[in-house]
C-alpha cells in the first residue's frame, strides 16, 4: 500500500472516530463553515425575513421554559429562561436565553432585542418573531448581531386556566430556532 493511500485511511478512520465520540464538535466545526441558508417562511410570515443586506451569521435551538406570573385577571408574560445549543438535538451548549428578550453566548458575547414583528403560523404556539438588535456587544457568536428570528416554535403559551394566587407562577415548556443575522460584508 503506497503512502498516500494510508495517510487517507487513517485520516478517514480518524474522522469517523471522531464523529462516533463527538459528533457535537464536528457538526459545530462544519455549520461554521458553511454558509447557514436563512429559514423558509411559510406565506403571511414574509415580513419576519430581515432587510436586504443582512445574512444569516449563526444559528441555535432553544429549550426552555417561557415564564408568565397572574395578575389575578391575567397571566403577564415575564421572560424567557432557555439553553441556546449547536445541534437540533440539542448538543453542543453555546449560550442561554433570558429576560431583555437578551442572548448571551458562553463566549461573552451579547445581543439584546427589541421592536418585535409576530407571524402566527401554529396557533398552538408562541408566535415567530423578528426583532431588531437593540444592542449587540462583545468577543463571540452575537457581536454585531442587527437582526433576530425566533421561528418554529413549539409550546410556550400562557396558561389557559386562570392563576389562583395573584403572583403565582406557570413556567411553560417551549422550543425555538433562533437565526442571527449581521450585516453582509
Amino acid at each position: 500500500m503506497n503512502i498516500m493511500k494510508t495517510k487517507q485511511i487513517i485520516a478517514t478512520a480518524a474522522l469517523l472516530a471522531v464523529m462516533a465520540i463527538g459528533h457535537v464538535s464536528v457538526t459545530f466545526a462544519l455549520s461554521i463553515d458553511d454558509p447557514i441558508q436563512p429559514p423558509v417562511l411559510p406565506a403571511g410570515c414574509e415580513h419576519l425575513a430581515p432587510p436586504v443586506g443582512n445574512v444569516v451569521a449563526y444559528r441555535v435551538y432553544a429549550i426552555g421554559v417561557q415564564i408568565y406570573s397572574w395578575n389575578g385577571g391575567a397571566w403577564a408574560f415575564v421572560g424567557p429562561e432557555a439553553n441556546l445549543y449547536a445541534s437540533a438535538n440539542y448538543r453542543g451548549e453555546v449560550g442561554s436565553h433570558y429576560v431583555g428578550p437578551t442572548w448571551e453566548s458562553n463566549s461573552g458575547s451579547l445581543v439584546v432585542g427589541s421592536s418585535a414583528l409576530p407571524c402566527t403560523p401554529d396557533p398552538t404556539a408562541i408566535p415567530w418573531l423578528r426583532l431588531t438588535a437593540a444592542s449587540s456587544y462583545g468577543p463571540g457568536i452575537f457581536e454585531g448581531v442587527t437582526y433576530i428570528q425566533r421561528i418554529n416554535t413549539a409550546g410556550g403559551l400562557r396558561p389557559i386556566t386562570p392563576g389562583t394566587t395573584v403572583g403565582e407562577v406557570a413556567r411553560v415548556p417551549y422550543t425555538a430556532e433562533y437565526y442571527f443575522y449581521k450585516e453582509e460584508n
